[in-house]
């Protein structure tokens, strides 16, 4: 059996000076380093009693020290639970009673959130080659899960108990594989990473794929559009994104007076977690100079399903692209929104999950016996077996009897130029549902509801079109830069009545 550590591995005996990362902190390592900060890491959490099957929580933010902790964690056989530090008390003690971990650290030296975190959980300081830490020594609980279990990544924008993805070493090691061949991935890259570690995309899609090709990787504990504009024009050669970060540093290159990006370095720019539409598609080649590819994935498939490889600009291709090598893909007809090709994405592959740890109800939910994992989202295959996400089925409005999918309303409002990004959502009212869209505009106060509703009107059928707009400076976002939707109705209650 492979681990996921032997990645790295192999990477110090193929290149043990190469630069594998650099922080926020201003920490640089060689892969040799790295590793010896992981053995550091590795001692520190034996001596706290970690074995084998034991659960490690690490309530962090992107830095150096955070990957070794992970490579240390996998070494000793153990579990790790990444969980972002910006989480509230209420859902981190969900998520403590739910993994029961031996050991809870807290990366206190890149993150407040996490300095709070250790106070209340009464960490102690602990130092090493590894950077700092703050250590919490639990019981634990029972060594339940499977052994091929690497890592527990609990699923965020749900209500009620949180479900923790039981991903294997074999799942990172085909995911990390995967996004490394996808993107070309080479020693000598410099790969930008702020997408967050307590995310499958950040894990998997960024950290384990350039320890996979040998790349280095540029870690940053927050987005910051600024920050990522400089980077962008400071080396970064590969760029994997949500479109709300790709958004917001356009439109902070636009305020400084600039249409185009202008790095000599950049060679890949990527989009996920979203759907695209064709006209930022355009906006967005234009402003970085290389092709943007689109891709699908989710948690409980180790991040990759489908990517797109276009090798140019300007095509108007906005599918998903086809299946990664190794993965199935089918559209399961007789769900909601079905009709046209329109159908539940199913998959099966090396990248799904073992299941949902300590819950067999849900897993079974989701997982057939044959492999087959129901994703929730629905799309339709094209004649060149490519992927089309149209939306989350559980996000479908249903109006009058018509369908909409919120991504084609969202399409429409972010043509405005004046708009950075959107999201809509469906209300239910008596005997209907009601489109509902928050847009976020620049420069603030320049853009009002109703000249946006006009705008919207001249490129959708009537029932498609909001039924309110609410404008403002920002709207609610996740670490990775993703709209929390299930918070807009509450969050903008007052605006809306």
């Amino acid at each position: 059996m492979q681990f996921w550590h032997d990645l790295l591995t192999r990477q110090v005996e193929q290149r043990p000076n190469a630069a594998a990362l650099r922080d926020s902190l201003g920490v640089s390592w060689s892969f040799r380093e790295l590793a010896d900060a992981s053995a550091a890491s590795a001692e520190v959490l034996t001596d706290a009693g970690v074995r084998p099957g034991d659960r490690v929580l690490v309530l962090s933010e992107n830095c150096c020290a955070v990957v070794a902790t992970l490579m240390a964690i996998s070494q000793l056989g153990a579990i790790a639970v990444p969980v972002n530090a910006r989480m509230s008390a209420d859902e981190v003690d969900k998520i403590l009673s739910h993994a029961e971990p031996k050991v809870i650290l807290c990366s206190s030296q890149v993150s407040e959130p996490a300095r709070r975190h250790a106070e209340r959980l009464k960490a102690t300081e602990v130092h090493g080659k590894f950077g700092q830490f703050h250590m919490a020594v639990q019981d634990g609980g029972s060594r339940d899960a499977p052994a091929e279990v690497a890592v527990l990544l609990y699923t965020t924008g749900t209500t009620g108990a949180p479900k923790g993805v039981m991903l294997s070493h074999g799942n990172l090691l085909f995911g990390g594989r995967a996004s490394a061949e996808l993107r070309d991935m080479q020693p000598g890259d410099l790969v930008y990473g702020v997408l967050p570690m307590t995310h499958v995309f950040g894990l998997a899609s960024v950290m384990t794929a350039a320890l996979f090709a040998g790349a280095e990787v540029w870690l940053e504990a927050r987005f910051s559009a600024e920050n990522l504009y400089q980077a962008l024009r400071a080396g970064v050669t590969r760029l994997a994104a949500v479109p709300q970060m790709h958004a917001l540093v356009m439109q902070y290159a636009k305020e400084q007076g600039l249409e185009k990006l202008g790095s000599t370095s950049l060679q890949y720019v990527s989009s996920g977690a979203a759907p695209l539409d064709p006209d930022w598609k355009r906006r967005a080649e234009a402003f970085y100079g290389v092709a943007l590819q689109n891709g699908y994935g989710m948690t409980e498939a180790t991040a990759g399903i489908c990517a797109t490889r276009n090798s140019s600009l300007g095509n108007p291709d906005i599918s998903t692209g086809p299946p990664l090598p190794g993965v199935e893909v089918r559209i399961s007809q007789g769900v909601a929104g079905g009709g046209d090709g329109l159908g539940e994405v199913q998959l099966r592959g090396p990248n799904v999950m073992l299941g949902y740890y300590k819950n067999p109800e849900e897993t079974d939910k989701v997982l057939d016996a044959q492999g087959w994992l129901s994703s929730g989202d629905i799309g339709r295959l094209d004649e060149r077996g490519f992927l089309h996400i149209e939306g989350r089925s559980k996000e479908l409005i249903i109006r009058g009897g018509f369908n909409i999918f919120p991504p084609e309303v969202e399409a429409a409002l972010n043509a405005h130029p004046k708009v950075v990004q959107s999201a809509v959502v469906g209300r239910l009212v008596k005997g209907d549902e009601e489109v509902i869209a928050f847009v976020e505009a620049s420069p603030a106060g320049a853009l009002d509801a109703e000249e946006l509703g006009d705008f919207v009107k001249s490129q959708l059928v009537a029932y498609k079109c909001p039924s309110h707009i609410v404008i403002t400076e920002k709207l609610p976002a996740a670490p990775t830069g993703k709209i929390l939707k299930h918070q807009l109705l509450q969050h903008f209650a007052q605006e809306l009545g």
